[in-house]
């Protein structure tokens, strides 16, 4: 019996992860392109709309105000009408606002534009690790929020080469190629939302491609695990609300964030600082390296944490490494160096990033994690545009320096959290590890 039960559990973890991971991490891919292609765009568009380092800094960032005000929202209401309709809403409202961004013809055009972008993409991050609670035991979540956030880099190494070469090489009818990038990169978030509809299960239950015994097992470990984060997590949103360790997750991400995405959208133009000469092309290649160094860290973090239950440690020592990086970024003097202490950040960045989503969830329960997770990121991406705007009125060496001292402040914040399990007698206390090992 014994063996029969291990073999429907096999079964059902690999079916879902096959299932669900790869499909959700190409959408994620097309998701981050579009949301930090503008850094590439303005290594012409900048000329084109007579665009400041000022302006450039608010228009990338503005994205994330949009993203901010309506990421909790969305998430509630796909936690109501159901995930596959909600996701699909959202990737073919934002592949047709890339698609239209690449007409803009001033300033003013593309603060709305960007604006909007972030209205209707808010809510998809979130939703996906919201969905992953659906499918995955705690067990499984960080190897399956790291392979999606493997979308970062990946998004990177797919998409400098492939931005700068639209820009360098296709100019059809007479538009600049910075133009035609945002048509051809919002086409396939438009295709991947339809294809969502057809694809995509809202919970275990609904699958076809699970057996019976797959989806009863399935549905009854998930149903464990959220009987034991209601005994130890707030049960309403307004208690969640009131938990400080939920904004304390909040700053951390934050923190993150605002040196991941200030360097997602600035790196092109740091480069080319150091680079005059360099062309579009060599600028796409060089500025995938750091991506390429921070996979494999987000991959050994995450593993590393699941694998021991001690995400804290894990967060604490990547943030530092950042920092570290950082530092060094500030002293570089030649776009080499730059690139070498920029991947070194990366490598913390990346490995943050790794461990950090599977921690999170231990803190919400089924009706709170909706509301909370996308809380905690809405919070975070406003560091989406605090990012940007450090480097567009900072020189370039203390903006990194301001990035040091954000992710080494949030280090030593991280070491405060503990997460509460409830013991054999019942009495809830606090451990210095994450959670108990199931």
């Amino acid at each position: 019996m014994n063996s029969i039960n291990q073999s429907i559990q096999s079964s059902a973890i690999k079916k879902t992860m096959l299932r669900i991971l790869p499909f959700t991490f190409i959408c994620y891919v097309i998701a981050y392109l579009d949301r930090v292609n503008l850094g590439f765009a303005a290594l012409e568009m900048n000329a084109d709309l007579a665009l400041s380092s000022e302006v450039f800094g608010l228009l990338s960032g503005i994205f994330f105000i949009g993203y901010f005000l309506f990421e909790v929202p969305s998430n509630i209401l796909m936690h109501k009408v159901g995930a596959k309709v909600w996701i699909a809403r959202i990737m073919i409202t934002w592949g047709i606002i890339t698609v239209l961004t690449a007409f803009v013809q001033s300033a003013n055009h593309l603060y709305i534009a960007r604006f909007l972008l972030g209205v209707a993409e808010a809510g998809f991050f979130p939703g996906i690790i919201l969905y992953f609670t659906y499918w995955f035991r705690s067990k499984e979540r960080g190897r399956a929020s790291a392979s999606l956030v493997l979308a970062l880099p990946i998004g990177t190494i797919i998409g400098a080469p492939l931005s700068t070469w639209i820009m360098d090489n296709i100019a059809w009818n007479g538009m600049a190629g910075w133009r035609w990038m945002f048509i051809l990169e919002g086409l396939p978030a438009i295709v991947l939302g339809v294809v969502t509809l057809f694809y995509l299960n809202n919970r275990p239950k609904d699958a076809k491609w699970l057996t019976d015994e797959e989806k009863n097992w399935l549905e009854g470990e998930l149903d464990k695990e959220r009987a034991q984060s209601l005994a130890v997590n707030k049960a309403s949103k307004l208690e969640m609300v009131k938990d400080w360790r939920i904004w304390t997750l909040a700053f951390v991400f934050f923190a993150d964030y605002t040196a991941m995405y200030g360097l997602g959208f600035w790196l092109p133009s740091i480069i080319k600082s150091f680079a005059a000469n360099s062309s579009n092309m060599e600028i796409g290649w060089l500025a995938i390296i750091p991506s390429i160094i921070g996979i494999p860290s987000m991959l050994l973090f995450a593993w590393s944490s699941d694998k021991r239950n001690e995400h804290r440690k894990h967060l604490m020592v990547s943030l530092l490494i950042a920092g570290l990086g950082f530092i060094m970024c500030g002293v570089a003097d030649s776009a080499s160096v730059m690139i070498m202490w920029i991947a070194f950040a990366a490598i913390g960045l990346y490995g943050f990033i790794g461990a950090f989503f599977s921690f999170m969830t231990l803190f919400f329960t089924e009706s709170t994690a909706p509301a909370g997770i996308a809380m905690v990121n809405a919070f975070a991406s406003l560091g989406g545009f605090v990012g940007p705007m450090i480097f567009g009125g900072l020189a370039i060496s203390n903006g990194m320096f301001t990035l040091s001292m954000l992710v080494i402040l949030a280090s030593g914040v991280i070491f405060s959290l503990r997460q509460k399990v409830v013991s054999a007698a019942g009495v809830t206390k606090n451990i210095k590890k994450d959670a108990v090992n199931q």
